[in-house]
């Protein structure tokens, strides 16, 4: 990501908080994975997405018109010793070098130090609920200033969130976000080609697993977005299976989702693939119906529509399907009012796409639905679940099939970033065909 990025996003941000202001961000927690084990830290997004710090024990405060400096970073600072055992860090000279910090102060010294930048300030703009130690801090440097109303210090007397201006802003990709997105869902279409080349019967779902992570790795990108799922069988038709630990069985449905997180920046893809590289009948038939909801829905990505758009196109060609195959009958206007259809498709056809793979940003303004507007980005992900379900013909059991794609909005349409991985059936058999 370009240095200069973040510098503009404070000062939009800050533009928008207006003077007697100050925002506190302080990063993610390092949280253990067992005993004396961490798991590998990743910034809290809100606060990478205005400061690209990328260690750990960081919090970010942004104060409007203050003379010395408008952005102050509390960090780690220099230690040679720990630095031996854990790594380099930017210290404080860094912070103010690197990271374009105003200024910058030992985290051990935020206790002292922070309460008197509340001092004269009329607002404190703060997500409270994330962490419950470090709400109780912020409450704490508050009180201090209130115990000096007698000298004359003004103690800030309102709390506002930073979701609704910061999470906002994210909504809305610059250039260099969707450079970032555009390469994470590059690098996952890649993993994907390669999962579906190695894919055969007598396999482990795990080492399916395994070639998607291989493959990001290898582009790149050093950590998957999310747990990816690997389900075959039954375990298709589980939406967030990942566990991935059985055998994929010769005949068996195989649904990968999968994406890769990159400069910070998250992909989201999913592909349904038949285990031995040939669709039957019966797997075709309600794979078709997805692709075709799919495509439908793609379709309504467009500037001035809105963001159940695509879920109500999406959900029209699906109950048609369904009910063409005799899955569901009835007529189609009656049994998408009563929600039949969530019987099989009970979820809906995207979510926002950024730093986190559920993006930040409303989906309802004034209890209507948002309207779609050029450098928005967001995941289009029809799906069929068909469990062995007693009333259900047996040839439609444990046919699990989810299609996603990542498509951000532009000024004419949209533009599917993850177009490189393919998605017709005759695409799919070519590519697995041996």
């Amino acid at each position: 990501m370009d240095a200069k990025e973040f510098p503009r996003r404070r000062k939009r941000l800050m533009d928008m908080m207006g003077d007697d202001s100050i925002a506190i961000l302080p990063t993610s927690s390092v949280h253990m994975r067992n005993r004396d084990i961490e798991h590998p830290f990743r910034p809290d997004s809100d606060f990478y997405y205005l400061s690209g710090y990328p260690e750990p024990e960081a919090v970010a405060v942004l104060i409007p018109g203050r003379p010395a400096g408008e952005y102050v970073l509390f960090c780690r600072d220099k230690d040679p010793k720990m630095e031996i055992w854990y790594g380099r860090r930017a210290g404080l000279e860094g912070a103010c070098d690197i990271y374009a910090a105003d200024d910058a102060f030992p985290i051990e010294d935020m206790d002292d130090i922070l309460p008197g930048l509340l001092e004269d300030q009329d607002r404190i703009y703060y997500n409270m609920g994330n962490d419950q130690a470090f709400d109780q801090r912020v409450i704490g440097w508050v009180n201090q200033v209130r115990e000096r109303i007698r000298a004359g210090v003004h103690a800030p007397e309102e709390f506002i969130s930073l979701n609704h201006l910061l999470h906002d802003m994210r909504l809305y990709k610059s250039r260099q976000e969707i450079k970032a997105l555009r390469q994470a869902a590059r690098i996952s279409a890649v993993a994907h080609k390669r999962a579906a080349q190695a894919c055969q019967p007598g396999m482990m779902e795990y080492q399916l697993e395994a070639e998607l992570v291989h493959e990001f790795i290898h582009q790149g990108a050093r950590s998957p977005a999310y747990p990816p799922i690997v389900g075959s069988g039954a375990n298709s038709c589980i939406l967030h299976y990942i566990e991935n630990a059985e055998e994929m069985r010769d005949g068996d449905i195989l649904l990968i989702d999968a994406g890769a997180e990159y400069e910070g920046y998250a992909s989201d893809i999913s592909r349904t693939l038949p285990v031995n590289g040939k669709f039957n009948e019966a797997q075709k038939a309600i794979y078709n119906i997805v692709l075709k909801a799919q495509l439908a829905a793609i379709e309504q990505v467009q500037p001035g529509n809105h963001w159940i758009d695509p879920h109500d196109a999406a959900v029209k060609v699906i109950t048609e399907g369904l009910v063409a195959l005799g899955i569901l009958k009835g007529r189609v206007r009656t049994l998408i009012k009563d929600k039949a259809y969530t019987k099989y498709y009970m979820h809906r056809t995207g979510h926002w796409l950024g730093m986190d793979v559920h993006d930040v940003g409303d989906y309802k303004i004034d209890g209507d639905w948002r309207m779609l507007e050029p450098g928005m980005v967001m995941t289009v992900e029809p799906g069929l679940y068909l469990p062995a379900a007693r009333g259900l013909a047996r040839k439609w059991w444990n046919i699990g099939v989810r299609i996603e794609d990542d498509v951000l909005v532009t000024r004419d349409g949209h533009d599917v970033l993850s177009k490189d991985m393919p998605k017709t059936v005759a695409e799919i058999e070519k590519l697995m065909a041996h």
